[in-house]
């Protein structure tokens, strides 16, 4: 097959990668062998020259107008990656989009070659808490309306796959993100230091209540909290960031984007991973935290309900500092570490990246069927 993958962000991207394009390019990664792939990314400051445009074996293309303020970025991009499957999408056999509202191309109205709408997270009314009216209530309304225009959706849950309006059409597949067999040999470690792993999104990733809630932590306890990932929010990070007492901000190691050995080295020795997510996908973190028997605390939100579910971990109220607070302290605590890491483990061992790229090949091929 030839196939045209619509990627928003990539790898070197000036604004960061997330669960996206982790998820890209794990499964293309495993069929670049068999298929020929491109992946149509959003260009960003210094991105690769055209003929510089392979990473990986994956030919990357970058459209739009490249620059450093978020929304216009997204917008140019969408403009562009539309034109550009206009003039050019006859030459592939499928193409697949990953949806956000943030990014109308319209290609539900293209009908030359079958296109695969991928939805992962749903944000609904948190739109309303994060943007100011106008801007939310567009996001809102093109979240709810556009997905039921597309004729084939891949979504990464049924979960995920609930929250959005689908055409009773339409031909629907549900494919999880996936965890490298790898993690699923780690040992477990020193139980260190109290570990987040993901983009730096305040708002979307709730830092601000997990910094709170570790404020709050460190008057009992000198456990170091490791923040693993790039930025999205520098300044707004910072500002609550610099708020924190001396003695917690000491406690508190930022270490930035780190790859998969490092990942797993930071896994290994954790006590807990806390996901305090607003909302989410299915979170490849929680998949790759259980595989490494890793206890959870996450928010009750239902994308991360499985963790609870299968005993791999406690939720705690979402945006609730205290709850939040407590939830660390139980964790910490409690004797049960050991046996939710390795209920985890159990569960999520059938979730290897080399499955899931034979179930996404598996649809794309009926799609084209």
């Amino acid at each position: 097959m030839k196939i045209l993958h619509l990627l928003y962000e990539s790898k070197g991207d000036y604004f960061g990668m997330g669960g996206v394009a982790v998820r890209a390019y794990e499964i293309y990664s495993r069929l670049k062998d068999r298929h020929e792939i491109t992946l149509l990314c959003r260009n960003y400051p210094h991105a690769p020259a055209a003929n510089e445009g392979y990473i990986n074996g994956l030919r990357h293309i970058y459209v739009g107008m490249g620059g450093t303020n978020f929304t216009v970025a997204l917008l140019s991009y969408a403009y562009e990656a539309s034109r550009f499957v206009r003039r050019y999408g006859e030459g592939y056999d499928v193409i697949v989009e990953d949806f956000s509202p943030a990014v109308p191309t319209s290609l539900c109205l293209y009908n030359r070659r079958p296109v695969v709408l991928q939805i992962q997270g749903y944000t609904g009314s948190m739109y309303f808490r994060k943007y100011n009216l106008l801007k939310a209530g567009v996001l809102y309304l093109l979240e709810r309306a556009l997905p039921s225009l597309y004729r084939h959706v891949i979504a990464v849950s049924e979960t995920s796959l609930r929250r959005y309006r689908v055409s009773k059409g339409a031909l629907k597949a549900v494919i999880p993100n996936g965890i490298d067999d790898r993690l699923l040999k780690i040992p477990t470690g020193n139980e260190a230091y109290i570990l987040y792993l993901g983009r730096i999104d305040v708002h979307h990733k709730g830092i601000d209540v997990l910094l709170e809630a570790y404020r709050r932590l460190c008057l009992n306890y000198s456990i170091p909290l490791l923040i693993a990932g790039d930025f999205r929010d520098k300044g707004k990070f910072y500002d609550i960031y610099n708020r924190l007492p001396e003695r917690v901000r000491g406690l508190i190691r930022l270490t930035g984007w780190v790859d998969s050995h490092q990942k797993y080295e930071l896994l290994q020795d954790a006590l807990m991973v806390v996901m305090p997510s607003r909302y989410e996908t299915q979170g490849i973190v929680a998949l790759e935290a259980m595989a490494s028997a890793r206890p959870l605390v996450v928010s009750d939100i239902p994308e991360l309900g499985y963790v609870v579910e299968q005993g791999a971990g406690i939720s705690f109220s979402p945006a609730d500092a205290g709850a939040l607070c407590e939830a660390m302290e139980a964790m910490i605590q409690g004797s049960e570490r050991r046996a939710m890491g390795e209920r985890g483990r159990a569960w999520v061992k059938s979730f290897t990246w080399d499955e899931i790229a034979l179930q996404f090949e598996a649809h794309l091929q009926r799609t084209l069927a």
